[in-house]
């Protein structure tokens, strides 16, 4: 049995009065105010049984208080246990906020919203209003948990993004269709590693960043942006085109240490404050290729290979190109 346990005679009567479950309404609804309010009832909310005073259920204004007021018909069985054809799972939950007026809500998603509707079903407004606040707090929880990464498909779509999003941004443009080579030897496993470091910063990163990623970019195949504040502070490009016997192939590269760097760069925008110069300027050392890096708003990157590469001993030499930006 549920709800607040006590006993049901009513003041006035002896424990062995059986009086007939009509009249025992009659005085419920004709009774005055203050002794009607410590008086107990019975409800059986969908076979779940229940003791409570008419002062609990009188406390606020809502379905309950009409229906114990005379203003709503109340159905009684045989045994003076008054009716409600509901699910009574939560019933002693709404008795408790009832008397209390608060309540330690449930833990999950499902039993909220089913508080929500009994709520909603009785008329009590402020509880219904904790229901829903309580469920905005969870999906707010939700999506802190889980790691989403958008997919943008058109540049608009990366523009409103950037415009609402005060978090640091990292972009992974990931598109094979731009290549109009074969790929050199390593390219496809560097491609594939690009994206698993991609995976990994996400989930290492969630919440401080936003992770993006592009497929629909029209010229690059694996390149790297950062963003902060909105704009562009640095990019890494991971492709360049070398030449073997009489034809030309795509070099895809894995600049693990710099793209490393550049993440934790961007974190410097946080806060939501243009870093200091010199930190970023510090933070900053040479570039892949032995240029040393600028300190522009947006410095561009591209990456060949170092040395010791095995691929520099088939594709190196003056006839090689490399893309710089």
């Amino acid at each position: 049995m549920s709800g607040e346990a006590g006993i049901v005679t009513i003041p006035g009567q002896s424990s062995d009065d059986h009086s007939d479950p009509s009249e025992e309404a009659d005085m419920v609804t004709e009774a005055p105010s203050s002794s009607l309010n410590s008086r107990y009832v019975k409800l059986n909310v969908g076979g779940h049984l229940f003791y409570t005073t008419i002062g609990t259920l009188n406390k606020q204004d809502n379905m309950l208080r009409a229906m114990f007021s005379g203003r709503l018909e109340v159905l009684t069985d045989s045994e003076g246990w008054v009716l409600i054809d509901r699910n009574g799972k939560h019933f002693g939950a709404i008795l408790n906020y009832l008397r209390d007026g608060s309540l330690a809500m449930p833990t999950t998603h499902i039993e909220v919203e089913e508080l929500d509707r009994e709520a909603r079903y009785y008329l009590i407004e402020p509880l219904v209003q904790l229901c829903q606040s309580t469920l905005r707090v969870m999906k707010d929880d939700l999506y802190s948990e889980i790691c989403l990464v958008p997919l943008i498909t058109t540049m608009k779509e990366q523009q409103r993004l950037l415009s609402k999003i005060s978090k640091p941004v990292v972009k992974f443009l990931y598109n094979r269709q731009n290549n109009k080579y074969s790929y050199t030897a390593q390219s496809d496993d560097n491609l594939l590693r690009n994206v698993e470091l991609f995976d990994k910063l996400a989930l290492r990163f969630n919440g401080r960043i936003l992770f993006i990623k592009d497929i629909i970019g029209s010229v690059e195949i694996c390149c790297w942006s950062f963003y902060g504040l909105g704009h562009k502070v640095a990019e890494i490009c991971c492709t360049s085109i070398v030449y073997a016997t009489e034809k030309k192939q795509t070099k895809v590269e894995f600049p693990e240490a710099r793209i490393f760097e550049e993440t934790l760069n961007v974190m410097l925008y946080e806060n939501g404050k243009q870093p200091d110069p010199e930190l970023m300027q510090a933070t900053r050392g040479k570039v892949g290729c032995g240029q040393s890096r600028e300190t522009t708003s947006c410095h561009h990157v591209c990456y060949h290979g170092g040395a010791g590469d095995d691929e520099n001993d088939n594709f190196g030499g003056p006839g090689r190109q490399s893309r710089r930006h």
